[in-house]
């Protein structure tokens, strides 16, 4: 048996109580519109002017739109974990995208100790809901490594996609059923609608986690000749289409050499030098055809919900799971055709730096947008720092569901937020003992306490200390023109590492690994 069986008797009294609960007092139904690789910028409402998102934007007009929100990881799996855990990733010790790459010859550190699948120990959102009575129910790339009905959910869909268009995978086929023409973000919307009209006449938790906007990129089709014509009679956008971005742990390369490795273009200098190429223009048709297929999926979702009469008693959260892949998966080069590139690079995070497996704020800074009827005001924004590990709290409180502070230990409620009310959670951290996909940069952690942003790495300890208040790009480092307030928050830094466990890197010099529980490699303080 999974759970004790003091576990079982709990949710046993829990369902007798919920089934006494009327029609009229029935708590409201949840769904969590998950989002895969979707980027800060990507949205109408936050941005963007090439990519149209209609349905996501009226969400914004009659909910909440947060401006500071942030995943807790720069990739998926962890990020997802605190979803569903109320914990940091480092705390689990699940820190990496389940499966994670190889180390490399170049990397100067073994990659820290980490998990690989979510703990059976966990008591996860879902099941806490499904203690409660809700119906429960995950759709799409969950990437727990575990069946998610073993954590919580009555039904799931779930698996990686290799294709958009049918046949999606071996996986899908057996659980998704499609035919020639099928779209996948089409054919999973359909799921989590299905769901919900079987379960109209109870309280439901929707966990809809779709795979797009993630590669392979590979839009609609007609959406994708939609947004070829937009393009083609768009005036031509200002500036690079690709910037290198050195890596901030290594020796400063001057702008000479940088344009040097820039025209050179070439994939075993640029290891050698450790630089990326990101992206800086959102003009990927394929991507945008991704995006407005979501979107669809939200507008699709809604509408059921009104025609059920669920829509008053329905609370949405729409959130991306990290930062836009304007860094492609994997080191390719943009010495290639426009199809090519545009099948390796999704987007562009701009005014934000960096990327997916970033620490900048294009990795980690996300969408945010809530609805909660009849408790948030209409085409509101909110400018409260909040991260992933905050919405298990937030939904019991909005749920009117007791807190379980030894779960959530790292979320904080942010209904404050949501009623407009003065709302402060202290400061947020990150914390990632790994090399990359996106980027040759040193693993690394960071924290933004206030308006300021410390970034550390852990090959050689540099720092990068950024005003977000006033710098939301973090071109300007002000590590050293702000000395105290670098040592400051690199100590709280530390001290949260030692309090929640992290695992640290350590060098590839070492006889042997770590003791298990050791954190070694520290950079120095």
């Amino acid at each position: 048996m999974r759970r004790p069986i003091h576990y079982t008797i709990f949710c046993g009294v829990l369902f007798l109580i919920a089934g006494t609960v009327t029609a009229e007092t029935r708590r409201p139904n949840v769904v969590f519109f998950l989002v895969d690789d979707l980027g800060w910028s990507d949205v109408g409402c936050y941005g963007s002017r090439f990519y149209e998102t209609p349905a996501i934007d009226q969400l914004a007009r009659e909910g909440m739109r947060f401006d500071n929100a942030y995943a807790t990881c720069h990739v998926c799996s962890p990020s997802r974990a605190s979803i569903l855990t109320g914990k940091y990733p480092a705390r689990t010790n699940l820190t990496e995208w389940l499966g994670g790459r190889p180390e490399r010859a170049y990397e100067k550190l073994h990659h820290g100790e980490k998990l690989t699948a979510l703990p059976d120990e966990e008591q996860t959102l879902a099941e806490t809901l499904h203690a409660h009575g809700y119906a429960t129910a995950n759709y799409g790339k969950a990437h727990l490594n575990k069946d998610p009905t073993t954590y919580g959910f009555d039904e799931a869909i779930t698996g990686w996609v290799r294709s958009y268009f049918h046949p999606f995978s071996p996986t899908y086929e057996q659980t998704l059923p499609s035919k020639q023409g099928d779209y996948y973000t089409d054919k999973l919307t359909e799921a989590a609608i299905d769901f919900i009209s079987r379960n109209k006449d109870q309280p439901f938790f929707v966990h809809l986690e779709h795979f797009s906007v993630h590669d392979p990129i590979q839009g609609r089709k007609d959406l994708v000749r939609k947004y070829q014509k937009k393009l083609a009679a768009m005036t031509e956008q200002e500036g690079p289409d690709y910037i290198l971005e050195p890596n901030p742990d290594g020796p400063a390369i001057s702008v000479d050499k940088l344009k040097f490795l820039a025209e050179s273009d070439n994939a075993e200098l640029h290891q050698r030098e450790r630089v990326w190429w990101v992206k800086q223009k959102q003009d990927n048709v394929e991507f945008a055809g991704m995006v407005e297929a979501t979107d669809e999926s939200l507008g699709r979702i809604r509408a059921t919900l009104k025609e059920l009469g669920l829509e008053d008693n329905t609370i949405i959260i729409f959130t991306s799971d990290n930062g836009g892949m304007s860094a492609s998966n994997q080191y390719r080069g943009i010495d290639h055709p426009r199809q090519t590139l545009d099948s390796r690079f999704a987007s562009s995070n701009l005014p934000l730096r960096g990327a997916k497996g970033w620490n900048y704020e294009g990795g980690i800074r996300v969408p945010l947008i809530v609805h909660w009827p009849g408790k948030t005001q209409a085409n509101s924004t909110s400018h409260a720092v909040v991260t992933g590990t905050d919405y298990y709290p937030t939904l019991l409180e909005m749920l009117d569901l007791p807190a379980l502070p030894e779960q959530h230990v790292d979320g904080q409620s942010f209904v404050p937020a949501l009623k407009a009310e003065d709302y402060d959670r202290g400061p947020i951290y990150w914390h990632f003992p790994h090399y990359s996909n996106h980027g040759f940069q040193s693993p690394g952690g960071a924290i933004r306490s206030g308006k300021f942003k410390l970034l550390e790495y852990y090959e050689n300890g540099t720092v990068q200390l950024f005003d977000l208040g006033n710098d939301m790009g973090e071109q300007n480092d002000l590590a050293k023109s702000q000395p105290m307030i670098s040592q400051k928050l690199k100590q709280m830094l530390h001290d949260w590492r030692d309090e929640v466990g992290a695992k640290m890197p350590y060098p590839k010099t070492a006889t042997s690994k770590p003791a298990p529980g050791a954190r070694v490699a520290k950079p120095n303080r």
